[in-house]
This record gives C-alpha cells, sequence and structure tokens, in this order.
C-alpha cells in the first residue's frame, strides 16, 4: 500500500512577523519541521523522506538569510507545487509594529549585517522588497499586527492542524474591536456596531461577549434575530460553493466598537450555528478579549 501523500506547510514572511511561533505551533501539532532550509533543497529533502510512513506532514521555515536563493523563487516554487501538496503561509505585518518589535526586543533585523550600513526601517523595506516573490505565490498571507504571540500560535493551530485532521474546510470566527484596527486577513468581514451596546449597562459593562448575562442581552434583542437570519442564510449559500473550489480554509470577521461585549458575544452563537453544518471545522478566536 502506498503512504498517504506528503503535506507541506512553508512558512515564510517579514522577520518580526511571528514565524518561528508559527512553526513551533506546527511542529505542537505534529509536523516535523525544519527551519532556515533553502528553497533548491526542498525537494531534495521531500524526495528522501517520502517513503517514510512516520514523517507525513512537514513544516518548511524560509526567510531573508537565504536571500541568494530568492532569485529563482517563482520556479522553485511552481515545481514543488507541481509534484506535492504544498500550502504557502506568508506572515507579515505593518512598519510600525515591526519597528516596536524589534526595538522592545534589541534584536538585530537580518538585513543589516547583510548590507551593513542599512538602518532598520530601510531593513524592512528591502525585506519586505525582497520577500515579494514568495509573498505573490503565496496561499494564505497572514496579518500578524493585532495578535499575541499566544494568539498568533492559537490562529495557526486551529487553521492547519484541525483543518487538516477533519479533511473539510476549517472556519475561523474572528472577534475584535474596531477601535484598535481590523484583522488584515479577514475573507469575509460583518460589522455589528449597530446592535444595542452592552457597555452602557452598568451591571454588563465589567464582563466579556462570552459571559452569559452579556450574550442573553446582546441575542435577544430584534435586530440581532435578523442579523442571523441574514448572515446564515448568506454563509448557507457561500460555503459550499467556496468548498466546491477547493478551499481549506475560511476567515470570518465580526467587529464592533471595542471588541469585548458584541462581537463575542455573536461570534459565539455563529460559531454553534456552523459547527454542525457541512463538513467544517469552526474556531473561535477573541482577539480582543483580555486574557
Amino acid at each position: 500500500m502506498d503512504a498517504s501523500p506528503i503535506e507541506v506547510i512553508i512558512v515564510s514572511g517579514l522577520s518580526g512577523a511571528g514565524k518561528t511561533v508559527a512553526l513551533r505551533a506546527l511542529e505542537d501539532a505534529g509536523y516535523f519541521c525544519i527551519d532556515n532550509l533553502p528553497l533548491t533543497l526542498i525537494g531534495p529533502f521531500l524526495s528522501t523522506i517520502k517513503t517514510s510512513d512516520n514523517i507525513r506532514k512537514i513544516g518548511v521555515g524560509i526567510d531573508i538569510r537565504e536571500h541568494v536563493f530568492l532569485s529563482g523563487a517563482y520556479l522553485a516554487i511552481r515545481s514543488l507545487k507541481s509534484q506535492y501538496n504544498i500550502r504557502i503561509l506568508f506572515l507579515e505585518a505593518e512598519k510600525e509594529v515591526m519597528l516596536r518589535r524589534f526595538k522592545e526586543t534589541r534584536r538585530p533585523h537580518p538585513m543589516v549585517p547583510i548590507s551593513g550600513e542599512m538602518n532598520l526601517e530601510k531593513a524592512i523595506d528591502e525585506e519586505r522588497r525582497l520577500l515579494a516573490v514568495i509573498r505573490d505565490t503565496a496561499d494564505f498571507i497572514m496579518d500578524t499586527s493585532n495578535f499575541t504571540p499566544h494568539q498568533l500560535r492559537h490562529r495557526i493551530t486551529s487553521t492547519y492542524a484541525v483543518g487538516a485532521s477533519t479533511g473539510g474546510m476549517n472556519v475561523t470566527i474572528i472577534s475584535f474591536g474596531f477601535k484598535h484596527g481590523a484583522p488584515q486577513d479577514l475573507d469575509l468581514l460583518f460589522d455589528v456596531r449597530f446592535l444595542p451596546n452592552p457597555y452602557f449597562i452598568a451591571e454588563l459593562k465589567p464582563l466579556k461577549g462570552t459571559d452569559s448575562a452579556v450574550a442573553e442581552f446582546v441575542l435577544k434583542h430584534d435586530e440581532t434575530v435578523e442579523f442571523f437570519a441574514h448572515v446564515t442564510g448568506l454563509l448557507d449559500f457561500l460555503l459550499p460553493h467556496y468548498m466546491k473550489e477547493g478551499r481549506s480554509y475560511l476567515t470570518i470577521g465580526i467587529g464592533c466598537t471595542g471588541g469585548r461585549h458584541r462581537s463575542p458575544a455573536i461570534v459565539e452563537q455563529l460559531a454553534k450555528g456552523l459547527d454542525s453544518k457541512f463538513n467544517l471545522s469552526v474556531n473561535i478566536v477573541h482577539r480582543d478579549i483580555d486574557s
């Protein structure tokens, strides 16, 4: 009997955007991970292990340290995708966030030793330019600007580990607050700021949308009932078409003002409805609820 196909996740992106966190999350989810492997060596590496029954899920990290190999990246990736089940995850973040992260950790940007004289801001710009060839081939581009390492870890695990195990499409539903910025990698976004706000109810203000009292308040209103009727009808139409297209993941954002009350309550309720439909793995991320 032939071994099951090898599943390969190539993780790349800007330095400081979370590649190490992503690889560790994949490793904990059962992937055999190797970092800083030149693109030109991925093919020979996969050929070596493809007959192994023990290694069927592989994570490979590629970053700017392999800049000398990037000139042939497009052809190398196209060749790999023609032979293996390859998916490419590209991580990035806003420049201001990248600058803050490097200043907080006091780590040197890898482009600085390469250039010799480049300052941090120019190094980030140059790295983005050089990695554009990989970004253009990515299956999933994830903006990590508003993610903590813990949230990113959860997002990686829910997107790849759970979805891969079920064989169906993985749906991640994110609650967030618009005042903190909307996530950049959403496929669908719904604004629920029109719903009555528990923030202005004294006994509900200190609670979260995951608390039953807040959820009951949000869900009881006619506007909420009508909202769910429209949204679930839309998703009932869209999801089968997305799955027919062959998509393995879908990210839905539900936003309110602060991300603590209305959007978490809506996300929890929406997830319950989707959990039993089709062949889905539904994962919840409450981005702006304090841990």
